[in-house]
């Protein structure tokens, strides 16, 4: 029998086990065909601990596999041909359209763990199908971080109510900005993966045209997919993350908090009227001032477009010396302070590097991004990617910087298209969603050489293979309540897809900016794989507040989790090892970890960090408490009361005031946070304190 969400009960697993030996003693490569009462075929993949995975046709008018060609759709009907191959390896064959043929390999790579591929012999096929029957209430989720498919801002309309499970839903599987992090991957609570090899895009349909059924359309001459089963979900993201890497782990101090802000201005005082002696950028100066003044630790500040020459400030990878001035100078200066400076890069060239591009065929026809002039460049030509690895961020890396945000490579700048084709040949409609890997990883390429192991990548568009060569952020979220809902989402969905390294801007980047859900996204920022807190609205928390005076709440707030973070830095970094050794990710789904509690499916609201920390995000306003599962089989210390010690296996209701992340500590864990409301108390008395930004410069050996 299967529970609530189509996974098996202990008791069926053994007999499922034990129908398995039978039927692979009764045929060689234990997988079963018949067709059906319509003529289509129904195929069988043995499940070692499952029932068979089965691809048959949801309707009397649908196939269950087929390939569309010439604008028609045509579906594997009758009693097909069958070549065994080779040991382990199966091809039907279907007479489709006069003298053409519909062909489905089946190769059993190891037991329960399946190659398909769909062609046909002409190779005319422009996209194909497959359908596999799904549970009444099986689960599922992978594809991509945004919430539903479409613009990104239906992932924040008020009032949606779509979680980690897709099961309803119908996706592209194609870039889209800027939240645009995908995988042409999904997992099932009946214990299943499914992954679409190559980047043509297609899209998946969860139940929704088809209740019954999970159709996977994907374009290109042919479909391949390896169809993976195992005992328990985790194992199928394990797999997964190391077929497709393994992961990057970037270096200790990345593991700190970062401040970054949208733009740098250089202006002639700071934001309280006091006069910039600084020879650095002011801006800059003011969020080094006042962290230490404050006592926030803070291990990495970003500088965000614009902050070169030009138009568009990107010109040539060369510091616009009026907005930052001194610049060497001014990366050793943070670097004394214990903070490593990161830049926004893009994936074209601006200034002479474009005409240099231009003249020597490195680039990409591309849509123009805000009236001005950027080539695109062809990450497919190795020559390209050498020369602009030397000239971009290579140049920023031999000055010392040491992270990059990886920007604008997610379909801003790309043009589809069947006709135009890249340096290599390909299409720019199969190149499409490759761009992102490509991007990463000439960046990794070229920062490596220089830099060894001590840098970060930090890209926001994700496909497969980019895992490999850096971490992501959530792209430009906005910072409603339901823009923190949506991250917490995405970053459950991203470890599912094998992206186990990842950070959203605190606060939100773009539309509203709300206090009360900026310091709930600051606890969920300190209790992610990545912290940066950005940009509010380019001020500081100290001219947030009324007549541009601190707001000593969020002050407060922020020295917290950033303390906090310190203190969990290494544990985090620990787990992305472990994500890169074994394929684990940083952060787990409840399901993950306790997939034979139903609650653990439910609950998407609390995750773990590791498997120490048990975190529970409150996204929506006006909410002080939250309702959160403790899983089964572990007993759980409140961290912010740790004489609360609760038996798991049941639901909790918390008192949460806004500084308060719900937090819960493994009993038996080395993990030691410390006494967390003193830490809140001492901030916010730190936070009172008044300053005086001439006497903090004073102090500065510029």
């Amino acid at each position: 029998m299967r529970n609530k969400h189509g996974s098996l009960t202990k008791a069926t697993v053994l007999i499922f086990i034990s129908m398995t030996v039978m039927l692979s003693c009764s045929n060689q490569h234990g997988i079963s065909l018949r067709t059906d009462g319509n003529g289509f075929p129904e195929i069988r993949l043995p499940h070692p601990w499952g029932e068979p995975i089965v691809i048959s046709a949801p309707s009397a008018e649908t196939g269950s596999i087929g390939v569309e060609s010439a604008g028609n759709i045509l579906w594997a009907e009758g009693t097909p041909r069958e070549d065994k191959s080779g040991e382990g390896t199966i091809t039907w064959a279907w007479p489709v359209a006069g003298e053409d043929t519909l062909r489905l390999t089946v190769e059993t790579m190891e037991e329960g763990r399946y190659r398909l591929a769909l062609t046909t012999s002409s190779g005319s096929a422009t996209r194909s199908f497959i359908h596999l029957a799904a549970a009444p209430i099986a689960y599922f989720t992978g594809v991509f971080e945004r919430v539903v498919d479409g613009h990104q801002n239906a992932s924040w309309e008020e009032g949606i109510t779509t979680a980690l499970n897709l099961r309803g839903g119908k996706m592209d599987v194609k870039l889209k900005p800027t939240v645009s992090a995908y995988a042409p991957f999904y997992i099932s609570s009946e214990n299943y993966s499914f992954f679409v090899q190559g980047t043509w895009p297609g899209f998946l349909d969860f139940c929704s045209t088809h209740p019954g059924h999970v159709q996977a359309a994907f374009e290109g001459p042919g479909m391949e997919a390896i169809l993976t089963t195992a005992a328990e979900p985790m194992a199928l993201v394990r797999e997964h993350a190391l077929e497709t890497g393994p992961s990057f782990v970037p270096p200790e101090w990345a593991f700190g908090p970062w401040r970054w802000r949208d733009e740098h201005f250089n202006n002639k005082t700071y934001f309280d009227g006091t006069p910039a002696k600084t020879p650095y950028n002011s801006d800059l100066a003011e969020d080094v001032l006042m962290m230490k003044f404050y006592d926030i630790p803070c291990t990495a500040h970003w500088i965000d477009r614009p902050w070169g020459t030009g138009v568009r400030g990107f010109d040539d990878y060369e510091f616009d010396p009026v907005k930052f001035p001194s610049a060497p100078e001014m990366i050793g200066w943070l670097n004394r302070n214990g903070i490593e400076l990161m830049m926004w890069i893009g994936p074209f060239v601006m200034g002479e590097q474009a005409d240099y591009a231009e003249a020597h065929g490195y680039y990409l026809e591309s849509n123009i991004w805000k009236d001005s002039r950027q080539v695109l460049m062809d990450f497919t030509n190795s020559e390209a990617v050498k020369w602009w690895g030397e000239n971009g961020p290579g140049k920023l890396a031999r000055m010392g910087i040491k992270g990059f945000k990886l920007d604008r490579a997610d379909g801003e700048k790309l043009l589809d298209s069947l006709h135009l084709r890249t340096w290599k040949g390909t299409t720019y409609r199969e190149n499409f969603n490759d761009y992102p890997h490509q991007y990463v990883r000439a960046a990794y390429q070229a920062v490596e050489a220089v830099l060894g192991d001590d840098f970060i990548l930090f890209p926001r568009a994700q496909y497969t293979g980019s895992a490999r060569y850096g971490g992501m952020w959530a792209g430009d979220t906005n910072g409603k309540a339901e823009g923190l809902r949506s991250a917490v989402i995405g970053l459950q969905r991203c470890a599912v897809m094998g992206y186990p390294v990842w950070g959203s801007d605190i606060g939100g980047y773009w539309g509203e900016f709300n206090r009360e859900t900026c310091m709930r996204w600051l606890g969920f920022g300190c209790f992610s794989p990545l912290m940066e807190t950005g940009p509010t609205l380019n001020r500081g928390f100290w001219n947030m507040g009324a007549d541009n005076r601190p707001d000593e709440e969020l002050i407060a707030t922020w020295r917290l989790y950033s303390k906090i973070r310190m203190k969990i830095a290494p544990y985090v970094r620990g787990l992305a090892k472990e994500a890169r050794e074994t394929g684990t990710p940083v952060v787990r789904p409840l399901f993950l970890q306790y997939p034979g509690q139903p609650e653990a499916w439910e609950d998407w609201q609390t995750y773990l960090l590791g498997p120490d920390l048990l975190v529970h995000i409150i996204w929506e306003r006006g909410k002080t408490s939250g309702r959160l599962y403790l899983p089964a089989g572990e007993n759980w210390i409140n961290a912010w009361n740790p004489s609360e010690v609760y038996e798991g296996g049941k639901y909790l209701e918390v008192e949460a005031p806004l500084y308060q992340t719900p937090v819960f500590v493994r009993e038996g864990s080395d993990l030691e946070l410390g006494d967390l409301e003193a830490l809140y108390q001492e901030s916010l008395l730190m936070a009172g304190k008044p300053f005086d930004l001439s006497q903090l410069e004073s102090r500065e050996t510029w």
